[in-house]
């Protein structure tokens, strides 16, 4: 312990001068401080000031890194990489943050990133890049966590992420629900294309669409009327080829027995006898890998079926229904009233809300869905608008 003139111990490394001057000489991680100030506590603050600075600068840690260079080549590897399932969630993971929030702050220095700088990030992602809320929530949550191991690293001495605010104002939106009506105007189109059955069957089971992509024959029980969802698929692009991976569903409770309702056994027939042969016309041209060679839903050249192929079909129903509404528009002399921009996940919310308008009991509708919570389930209740109107009219007055 050092002591100043008059004895008194200062602490480690700092000793008082004859000319009156606190002297602190210490060395941290080979670098050696020395500081001179004839305020005591100035000079312990500046000391303090200073030790961090070396063990931020730390070859270990790199000098003046960008956010970049810390969520990619520093944390992502070490804190979250080992722990994803495989190489495509890993993939996914990285797209999300260069999508995000390495394309708007990546290349700053992570020590000059303030809290109001990814709050602008995050406000600008949504509103002029157009992601759903749910998705930079997502997004911020990965940030958050490898902004909280760049504190425990010494790169920074707090988390500007921490109390960021994504706004949730269309939430309901991302949450797409045809309406009867317009379930009714989709099908119309819907039965004249090649994934007539895949729709009405998403209509039907409330399969999430990695779900329904990895079912194979083995997991439709014809015998017991029930569909086992045991697999999701995931897709994705690595090096501008394509990777499809099969793996286990969402969560726990996603490993599921969904029943066959009234019609869903015979789509699954019809859509066997329209793969058959769709195999036999194309012969040796069927593209179907040998490793997925008994998937249930595959392309009309046989290729495993994936969120693209059907959000790109999805797309152009809506379009010849923004058509012939534009027509009947100008005919009936009115504004026309486009079609809500709908997704594959849409069909998954349509089923759920069918299913409450049907007064199916909550916990089975749970099961159905493969929930891990009933708050989950119970949130979708806040879209029947409809039927919330039914219940105040059969209510009457209370008193």
């Amino acid at each position: 312990m050092g002591k100043d003139i008059n004895g008194k111990e200062l602490g480690k490394g700092i000793t008082q001068r004859n000319d009156g001057r606190y002297n602190a000489r210490v060395t941290i991680n080979g670098v050696k401080i020395n500081l001179y100030d004839y305020n005591l506590s100035l000079l312990k603050k500046n000391l303090e000031a200073k030790k961090l600075k070396v063990l931020r600068d730390d070859y270990s840690t790199r000098p003046n890194i960008s956010l970049n260079q810390w969520y990619k080549d520093e944390w992502f590897p070490v804190y979250k990489s080992p722990y994803l399932k495989d190489e495509v969630n890993r993939h996914n993971y990285i797209v999300r943050y260069e999508n995000t929030f390495g394309r708007l702050l990546g290349n700053r220095r992570i020590s000059c990133i303030t809290e109001i700088l990814i709050q602008k990030a995050a406000n600008s992602l949504i509103d002029d890049f157009g992601y759903s809320t749910k998705f930079i929530r997502e997004s911020v949550s990965s940030l958050k966590e490898a902004l909280n191991a760049a504190v425990t690293n010494h790169l920074i001495s707090r988390n500007p992420s921490s109390n960021i605010v994504v706004k949730n104002d269309n939430l309901v939106s991302e949450r797409v629900v045809m309406t009867d009506e317009q379930q009714m105007q989709f099908l119309n189109i819907a039965k004249h294309r090649y994934y007539n059955e895949v729709y009405q069957i998403l209509l039907s089971t409330g399969m999430r669409i990695g779900e329904l992509t990895a079912l194979q024959w083995d997991d439709i029980d014809f015998e017991n009327k029930e569909i086992h969802i045991r697999h999701s698929m995931q897709s994705a692009y690595l090096n501008g080829k394509k990777i499809l991976n099969m793996t286990t569903p969402k969560t726990s409770n996603s490993i599921r027995d969904i029943p066959m309702f009234d019609g869903v056994e015979k789509l699954f027939v019809s859509w066997k006898e329209k793969q058959d042969k769709a195999k036999k016309e194309l012969g040796r041209r069927w593209r179907l890998p040998k490793e997925f060679e008994n998937l249930v839903f595959t392309s009309s050249l046989g290729s495993p079926l994936t969120r693209y192929v059907l959000s790109n079909d999805i797309n152009k129903i809506v379009s010849i229904l923004d058509k012939n509404e534009e027509y009947l528009a100008e005919q009936e002399n009115r504004k026309p009233q486009k079609f809500p921009k709908i997704h594959p996940h849409s069909f998954r919310h349509t089923f759920a809300t069918r299913c409450f308008e049907k007064n199916l009991k909550p916990v089975f509708i749970m099961s159905i869905m493969g929930h891990s919570n009933y708050e989950t389930t119970l949130s979708y209740t806040h879209l029947l608008k409809k039927s919330n109107d039914q219940q105040v009219s059969l209510a009457g007055s209370f008193v």
